[in-house]
């Protein structure tokens, strides 16, 4: 009923919220008598901000038009590789007439990102992809809203969540013989399932994993999410978050998660925060400083863009996940595409190497939680393990910003390169040294050798105790805002056609 009633108000505040829109720029305009009147440009930012209050946000784009690779721009065609009822495999292919460029590219390895499906849409890891269209092939995964999914398409489950990942790392294994894996918050958990289930059945799997803010074990440092999860029964989620989607979408009649009780649990989380930033819009607004309204805008049009989950990979997530501890627990039996029961065991795992990125002051996951999954993956070498935490950095400047950009990327780019066994560095990439060697500017670096220290000297169990090699640490890079700026329009060329990597 509540999803009904929610509905029923967006449909009547539309129309104020269209009306908001044309008295802002009608106000906003000095060419007009409005224009002139006084206190105009107040009126036309109270406008503009009830606008922004009361609009429907939909689903945003990646708008990636182009990437610098070296000194060339490289043209990006954002296509579907593979449609699945409740995911889309998206791929950035990217286009060159550049000879020298095209042979670079093609040598990359090819990386899926899995996007997290907890709320935003995967265009959140936006500033992800575009880095990575730098030096790699890239897939995402983006997850579709499931009121939009029919009825008829079944329900979904944490453990198709598992099988959907490790059909897409099959497919780019496929078509290239082999791949990366990053995962982003959310499915660090599932798409460690998913390859351990791979390495138990006798499959080849990825030549490393990145597992980057994640529940891996949420018992570690635990957050406010954590606390709500541990702190409600199974059946207070269901009897309180629950609901069937309105006659008036596809998926009418589907059980969900809507996005607008997520985006309510977002905002309470930091009620004051996001008020200060609603205030300052408006003061700039009347101030006419254009660059922070539209950095400002982008942020909240990305923010605010909420997608409804099924239920049933929801509460499966709550009981895996924050209630049971399934994964690290050892008790965890996935549902394979053939209708088996699987047991779950990273330790099966022993030829993917296994990157773990925190940042110092991420208030979703907690420190510690990410790297855990050393722990987990016993059957891997110890030195194809390496954990890094950002220092400075909350639980989005991991993968966005300028931390992510200048800290994490770096890392995770030379992580990728070695496991790859890529050849010297050419100029795509400006790698010049292994990431252990270098000194990362607001990063602790740590990798796992095979000469053991003290018990104290590590903050992991069930793994070789290891020594952590000095690292020169400087001031923290400068945090940049969360929403990276759209790519550029490609430039008319008058070479010949370009080619494709």
């Amino acid at each position: 009923m509540l999803y009904q009633v929610y509905e029923t108000q967006r449909s009547l505040m539309e129309p104020f919220a269209e009306f908001a829109q044309a008295a802002s720029k009608l106000f906003n305009n000095p060419l007009n008598a409005f224009g002139q009147v006084p206190f105009a440009q107040r009126i036309s930012a109270s406008y503009d901000l009830m606008y922004r209050l009361g609009k429907d946000y939909e689903k945003p784009v990646f708008g990636i038009r182009t990437v610098k690779v070296g000194t060339t721009d490289v043209a990006i065609h954002e296509r579907i590789e593979i449609d699945k009822p409740f995911c889309e495999l998206r791929r950035f292919k990217r286009f060159t007439d550049d000879v020298a460029t095209l042979s670079s590219l093609k040598g990359q390895p090819a990386v899926l990102i899995v996007a997290p499906l907890s709320g935003h849409y995967a265009t959140l890891l936006r500033d992800t992809v575009r880095s990575m269209l730098g030096d790699h092939k890239v897939f995402i995964t983006d997850w579709k809203n499931a009121r939009l999914v029919p009825l008829a398409e079944g329900a979904f489950h944490l453990d198709d969540y598992v099988n959907y990942v490790q059909e897409f790392i099959r497919h780019l294994q496929a078509s290239y013989g082999n791949c990366h894996v990053v995962s982003v918050c959310q499915p660090t958990v599932p798409v460690l399932a998913a390859v351990s289930l791979m390495a138990s059945r006798g499959e080849a799997t990825p030549l490393s994993m990145t597992m980057m803010g994640g529940p891996i074990d949420a018992r570690k440092s635990p957050t406010a999410v954590n606390n709500l999860a541990t702190q409600r029964s199974h059946s207070w989620f269901e009897n309180n978050v629950i609901y069937r989607v309105p006659q008036s979408f596809p998926g009418a009649g589907r059980r969900v998660y809507p996005g607008f009780l997520q985006h309510t649990g977002f905002v309470a989380m930091n009620p004051d925060r996001h008020a200060k930033s609603h205030y300052d819009y408006f003061k700039d607004l009347i101030k006419g400083d254009n660059r922070s309204t539209e950095a400002h805008r982008k942020f909240y049009d990305e923010y605010n863009a909420v997608l409804d989950m099924d239920a049933d990979y929801y509460l499966d997530t709550i009981d895996v996940v924050f209630q049971d501890f399934k994964l690290v627990n050892g008790s965890w039996d996935v549902k394979s595409v053939d209708g088996n029961l699987e047991r779950v065991r990273p330790q099966d795992i022993t030829t993917t190497a296994v990157l773990t990125v925190e940042g110092e002051l991420d208030d979703i996951s907690g420190s510690g939680q990410t790297e855990a999954a050393h722990g987990l993956c016993t059957g891997i070498p110890a030195a194809k393990h390496q954990h890094l935490e950002a220092k400075g950095a909350g639980h989005y400047g991991i993968f966005s910003g300028s931390r992510w950009r200048d800290v994490v990327y770096p890392a995770v780019r030379d992580f990728i390169a070695k496991a790859h066994k890529a050849l010297p560095a050419s100029p795509v990439s400006s790698t010049k040294r292994p990431a252990a060697q270098q000194n990362i500017a607001g990063a602790a670096i740590k990798n796992i050798a095979s000469k053991p220290v003290a018990k104290a000297a590590v903050r992991r169990t069930a793994k070789p105790v290891v020594s952590k090699p000095a690292v020169t640490k400087s001031a923290a890079s400068k945090s940049a805002k969360r929403k990276p700026a759209a790519g550029k329009p490609v430039a008319a060329q008058r070479k010949p056609a370009k080619r494709a990597a």
